[in-house]
């Protein structure tokens, strides 16, 4: 049997853009999806603080240390610059696997979405 379980989490970042032309994903700054262990084109679930919208999509590596997390397509119709989300990954793995599993989970600064030291 397989379960699905959280294995990475960025917990309050703030929305910096939205780009509603652009074919779709979420662009995540390096520095983030790497202290989260994202990887780029990685299936991510964003949950809006604001107004609760939820939604799924592919991440693009943004720029290294830009702070950047831009809403790209249809799903920019969902957030408003300076929304707070939570991007969150998951994997599939054994019930044993997953019963020791620890997820990589960041608390950046909501501010300026970059790691806190």
């Amino acid at each position: 049997m397989f379960v699905t379980v959280l294995k990475s989490k960025i917990h309050r970042v703030s929305i910096t853009e939205s780009d509603l032309n652009y074919i779709g994903s979420i662009t995540i700054d390096e520095d983030l999806m790497d202290a989260a262990n994202i990887i780029a084109n990685e299936k991510v679930t964003v949950v809006n603080n604001n107004n609760g919208a939820r939604f799924e999509t592919y991440v693009i590596t943004g720029e290294r240390g830009s702070g950047t997390i831009c809403i790209n397509g249809a799903a920019a119709r969902l957030v408003q610059t300076n929304d707070v989300v939570i991007i969150m990954s998951y994997a599939m793995m054994t019930l044993d696997e997953a019963k020791s599993f620890k997820p990589s989970v960041v608390f950046p600064n909501t501010k300026t979405n970059r790691l806190v030291k």
